[in-house]
């Protein structure tokens, strides 16, 4: 008889999923502040990769690190991950979300997992760019289809409004890129704070979507694979999320029309994921607002993660000590 995600897949999947971003955030750990991208993501990954492996699944990884790494990376889109006993879930994986904030000594790094039932999450693959807006749960009501189009200071009204707040109030997460620069004159001059970030598009969202954080939203074009990641984040936490594939220039434009991928589409969280049944993990490697930063002693080093359950809405947060074997 066949697995299935209700019968197999027990909530301790989670906590395996916890150990699975420990061990990356482990791995990654001894690289911050090295200036070295290739070889911090690399050990981060190959670490996930095998911690991966050891869990009771038969998972298949939906956007891959092969961009980063090449097509030799143990995580590569399609790559299947488990022990192949088991429940069949899609995979979604950031070894380092904040890759260059590590290697910088910068806060904002953190290591995710993503998983649910296998055909549920939606592949932007060839496209390597979204444009997104993310709130939390207590802005959901106020995100609809128009935002995508609308001027900023009219969503942020809307946001504001649904927070009990006013518009200068509000803290808004965008990354600092050419791209993004006339959204950000936009935020600016609507009285709204401007939250920049170079890098941890992931991590920004989880913030977006963490009800009464100091940020109420995320705005802007990032990376798409980690825009699918963060919608289930923003899914399971009980967070609002619009989305479109914006390409940014004729190669990837042409690559997403022979994929058949649809440009002018807007998608919703729920068209992103489409389950109830997500876990969600972070592990934090050089802190966040949500999470204290890792640390390393002689013997042991001390980590800071969280677990979030779509299914009970459930948020653990979960400090681990870890002796030097591992």
């Amino acid at each position: 008889m066949p697995y299935t995600f209700d019968e197999q897949l027990s909530r301790n999947i989670g906590l395996d999923l916890v150990r699975v971003t420990e061990t990356a955030a482990l791995a990654a750990g001894h690289w911050v502040g090295s200036g070295d991208f290739a070889n911090a993501h690399r050990a981060a990954t190959r670490a996930m990769a095998d911690a991966l492996n050891t869990l009771e699944m038969n998972g298949r990884v939906i956007i891959g690190e092969e961009r980063r790494l090449g097509e030799d990376s143990p995580l590569c889109s399609g790559q299947l991950v488990g022990t192949g006993s088991g429940p069949e879930v899609d995979v979604l994986v950031d070894p380092i979300d904040g890759t260059n904030r590590l290697i910088r000594g910068k806060p904002g790094a953190i290591s995710v997992v993503g998983i649910a039932p296998r055909g549920t999450i939606w592949s932007p693959f060839p496209a390597r760019y979204m444009e997104k807006i993310i709130t939390d749960q207590n802005a959901a009501q106020a995100l609809v289809p128009q935002c995508m189009d609308a001027p900023a200071a009219w969503t942020l009204a809307l946001i504001a409004r649904h927070k009990k707040k006013s518009v200068r109030d509000l803290g808004v997460i965008v990354l600092e890129r050419p791209r993004n620069q006339h959204l950000i004159d936009e935020i600016r001059e609507c009285g709204a704070r401007v939250l920049l970030r170079n890098d941890g598009d992931a991590e920004g969202a989880l913030l977006a979507a963490t009800k009464d954080a100091d940020v109420d939203v995320l705005m802007g074009i990032g990376g798409a694979s980690q825009g699918v990641l963060a919608a289930c984040a923003v899914k399971a936490s009980g967070g609002a999320m619009l989305a479109r594939l914006k390409p940014q220039d004729a190669t990837e434009r042409d690559n997403i029309r022979e994929a058949g991928l649809d440009m002018e589409r807007i998608l919703t969280c729920s068209e992103l994921v489409n389950s109830n049944q997500i876990f969600f993990a972070a592990t934090s490697i050089t802190g966040s607002p949500l999470l204290r930063s890792m640390q390393f002693w002689g013997n042991y080093a001390s980590t800071h993660s969280l677990l979030i359950r779509s299914e009970t809405g459930t948020r653990r947060f979960i400090h681990a000590e870890h002796g030097t074997h591992l």
